[in-house]
């Protein structure tokens, strides 16, 4: 797959490496943006890893309202220090992931919160789904494989793509305010009600 200056720019924008870095990390990875992400950050070059580890206290808790009432998102993100905080570029980010949430009913933020239990319940409807199909056995490990992904996708947050840009999933969107705001970002928890359903919240996980 041949790699464009597109894709480069796209990267660096997100990881603030360099523009050779970007290019050969994306041409290991085959154009794959998630892993050439990761390739650099396993090299040290991505900006967003290097911050991941400094403490983030200050932030926000984003409060949004959606339906006239019907449905209320509130969820803190966390940065390094109160000017940060109080950019507008930093607020906007949480009321877009308010927004996300609102929109999209995550269950987690990371796909490393979903409790195992969870995976192996999902696991077994699809494996039961696919032999109630009568689908070969053969192929049921790949069946199984593509519907915890689906649910992944669907249920964490930084995995589900941007309601604004389907282009883009939540983790680009945060590693991209990283590298442009210089410091470390963490959706820290989250809790959405709705009116008349039981309430989903993440309070454990951090970024």
């Amino acid at each position: 797959m041949a790699v464009t200056t597109e894709d480069i720019k796209k990267l660096r924008e997100a990881t603030s490496a360099g523009i050779l870095d970007c290019r050969s990390a994306l041409e290991a990875s085959g154009g794959d943006f998630d892993k050439a992400v990761d390739f650099l950050r396993e090299k040290g070059l991505a900006a967003a890893s290097k911050r991941a580890g400094r403490e983030a206290s200050e932030g926000i808790v984003e409060l949004y309202s959606h339906g006239g009432g019907r449905v209320g998102v509130m969820v803190e993100i966390n940065c390094e220090t109160d000017f940060v905080g109080r950019l507008e570029e930093f607020r906007t980010f949480a009321h877009e992931v308010a927004l996300q949430i609102a929109a999209s009913s995550p269950l987690y933020i990371k796909e490393s919160d979903i409790p195992a239990e969870v995976l192996e319940h999902e696991k077994k409807i699809a494996e039961a789904r696919a032999r109630e199909e009568g689908k070969p056995e053969n192929i049921l490990p790949k069946i199984v494989e593509g519907s915890l992904k689906k649910f992944k996708d669907e249920a964490v947050l930084l995995r589900q793509p941007y309601i604004r840009d389907e282009s883009v999933t939540i983790e680009q969107m945060l590693n991209q305010r990283i590298g442009t705001m210089g410091e470390n970002i963490v959706i820290r928890r989250f809790a959405r009600y709705a009116l008349g359903e039981e309430s989903v919240s993440e309070d454990k996980a951090e970024v």
